[in-house]
């Protein structure tokens, strides 16, 4: 645009048009310059079995992607390295929101690699947005200690949508962290509910995390995660607190009467512990090494691995048939339609479903 004040009225007063200013984008800069170069899978598998974490976190990322061609190197990367796992203690952690799973996660991280050695991950499963999707992913910055411990590796991962409190592909995660060397796996849920129990189905031990006053005491006694559990810790007996944890916990003795003996004859614990103070955390390992020995000495522990290789057999399936059918071009084309006739009133829900499923089976 022309100066006005160049205009003649403006005697004696000229402004020049100035010096163009360059692109802030360099052009010399070659865009795939400084793409990473995608490792096949057998250099994955190597350092994998190595024990190299920045491999480890590239399969991690692979396994969750829902890419179909991701997806296919994933399943390599998981078969090659299934004859690596196997060789550790899984244990899952769950409880109520805020009430302190990941410090807690931290207090007996440290304690465990300090008492027993080894090494740790911690997979850390983060709620997902309804909305938009997204995950804060911020769980590792409540681990301080186990955050900068060498031996550790935390990997925060969305729920997206997953039911059950822990990502849809958590089961194949823990494979990759055995393979890479790791004897000691924690699952922390999202904090569940009464009947979310998915964690239950892919770990040796499931700890349910508690706190006092958090209500009515009838949800002690409620089937679902309660029935579940192979121990019961209530958190923050601390200060002022204890009283009320030591009530807590006499209560929760009380209510596990009311349930039928687990499968494994063991009798799940009530302890109380302070995650922030540190307190109480050996004897909650001590519950969790007694179990151990109890399951190992009568045979569940093999039985329960059993049943959970046959568990995600059949969830396997039931995931790849609903992706099959949702990727089928012709549902895909039909879809939209199906939907408007049931907005109008033409069809009912089911009708439409089942209308849909015929035309998936004729297509195959």
């Amino acid at each position: 645009m022309e100066h006005p004040e160049n205009s003649t009225e403006y005697a004696g007063l000229q402004v020049n048009s100035g010096v163009e200013q360059p692109s802030i984008i360099n052009p010399y800069l070659k865009r795939n310059r400084f793409r990473r170069r995608e490792m096949t899978v057998a250099e994955m598998v190597e350092g994998i079995v190595k024990g190299d974490v920045t491999v480890l976190s590239q399969a991690v990322t692979l396994v969750e992607s829902v890419n179909p061609d991701h997806q296919a190197r994933a399943q390599e990367v998981i078969d090659k390295c299934l004859p690596y796992s196997g060789r550790s203690v899984r244990i899952g952690i769950s409880g109520v929101p805020g009430a302190g799973k990941s410090t807690s996660i931290d207090e007996f991280g440290i304690h465990l690699l300090r008492e027993k050695g080894g090494r740790l991950a911690v997979l850390a499963i983060d709620p997902s947005s309804e909305r938009s999707k997204g995950s804060i992913l911020g769980d590792k910055t409540r681990m301080e200690k186990l955050a900068v411990h060498p031996d550790s590796f935390i990997r925060p991962s969305p729920s997206a949508g997953s039911l059950g409190g822990v990502a849809r592909k958590t089961r194949e995660t823990i494979i990759l962290c055995e393979a890479a060397g790791f004897d000691k796996i924690f699952v922390e849920t999202v904090g569940v509910g009464q009947s979310e129990t998915a964690c239950h189905s892919m770990v040796d031990f499931f700890l349910l995390i508690q706190v006092a006053g958090t209500g009515d005491e009838l949800q002690g006694i409620k089937r679902g995660i309660m029935e579940i559990s192979d121990g019961i810790v209530i958190n923050k007996c601390d200060g002022d607190n204890v009283d009320r944890c030591q009530m807590a916990a006499t209560n929760f003795r009380n209510a596990l009467h009311f349930f039928p003996m687990p499968e494994s004859g063991w009798t799940p614990k009530v302890l109380c512990y302070s995650g922030f103070y540190g307190t109480g955390v050996k004897e909650v390992w001590d519950m969790i090494y007694e179990y151990f020995d109890f399951v190992k000495h009568n045979g569940y522990f093999d039985y329960r691995r059993n049943e959970q290789s046959k568990y995600w057999m059949y969830e396997t399936i039931n995931e790849q048939l609903r992706l099959r059918f949702y990727n089928n071009p012709l549902i895909q084309a039909r879809l939209q339609q199906a939907e408007q006739t049931v907005l109008n009133g033409q069809k009912t829900s089911f009708v439409a479903a089942q209308d849909l499923l015929d035309t998936y089976y004729a297509s195959l």
